[in-house]
């Protein structure tokens, strides 16, 4: 195949993609009530009662006229993305598969399928724990008595999308890890050797992922990305070398 038939091929992958995420963001948009039911699920004051205890119930606000329609049509992609996704991992591997050697795709399967369930376990993480506790947080915290909290719809949703997204990367240090490794950059000894500076950015990380200032917060956040830390040490192979074919 030449160039131009590469780009015209690329241009089918990536027109598919779009209709499938466009057909479930359109399922999404139907299904209103059951996808923002799972969105506002995290701030229900009996989500996870045994992990979290009692808390109030708090309501959001709406300040601007379209803003809910925007909302609901930007969650429907969201959601449209996320269940596509495993076909858009699916369509792009089918497409670079050809130009990759068979050691090389030996490894590449593995690799995209751990990427996409380190990716997704980092926002269930986020969905079930973090969030959470990081909005019961927020939603209590004031600087004064005089001073009520007011939510806004959009604030809830931005935070969120951003908390999954940032744990959902957060959780693929283990695969980055392994990468580098496989290449020659990364090995065992050199993780070990800095595991101290390591922990000092990880806890400057998780301080600026998360938007509280509390300790547990940022120990629910620095915790897990240690620990994924730690295994990537297992992961990286012991001495910088690049591994034969």
């Amino acid at each position: 195949m030449t160039f131009w038939d590469h780009l015209e091929e690329l241009r089918r992958v990536l027109l598919r993609c779009i209709i499938v995420v466009a057909l479930f963001a359109i399922l999404a948009f139907v299904f209103k009530d059951e996808v923002f039911t799972i969105v506002f699920l995290p701030k229900s004051p009996h989500f996870l009662h045994d992990i979290f205890g009692n808390t109030p119930d708090v309501q959001l606000i709406n300040t601007e006229l379209p803003r809910q329609f925007i909302v609901h049509m930007m969650t429907s992609f969201y959601a449209g993305l996320i269940v596509a996704a495993p076909y858009i991992i699916y369509e792009l591997y089918r497409f670079i598969s050809p130009a990759l050697y068979e050691n090389e795709r030996r490894y590449a399967t593995p690799l995209v399928l751990s990427s996409y369930l380190m990716f997704m376990t980092g926002v269930l993480f986020c969905y079930f724990i973090l969030f959470p506790i990081t909005f019961r947080f927020l939603a209590g915290y004031q600087v004064d008595a005089s001073v009520q909290n007011l939510i806004s719809l959009e604030s809830y949703i931005d935070t969120l999308v951003f908390l999954c997204l940032a744990m959902g990367i957060v959780f693929e240090i283990p695969i980055l890890s392994w990468l580098l490794g496989r290449i020659g950059i990364l090995h065992r000894g050199q993780m070990q050797q800095y595991r101290r500076h390591a922990f000092v950015v990880i806890l400057i990380t998780a301080a600026i992922i998360t938007p509280t200032s509390d300790a547990v917060t940022l120990a629910v956040v620095s915790l897990p990305m240690y620990l994924l830390y730690e295994l990537s040490i297992l992961l990286v192979p012991s001495c910088r070398c690049n591994t034969p074919n």
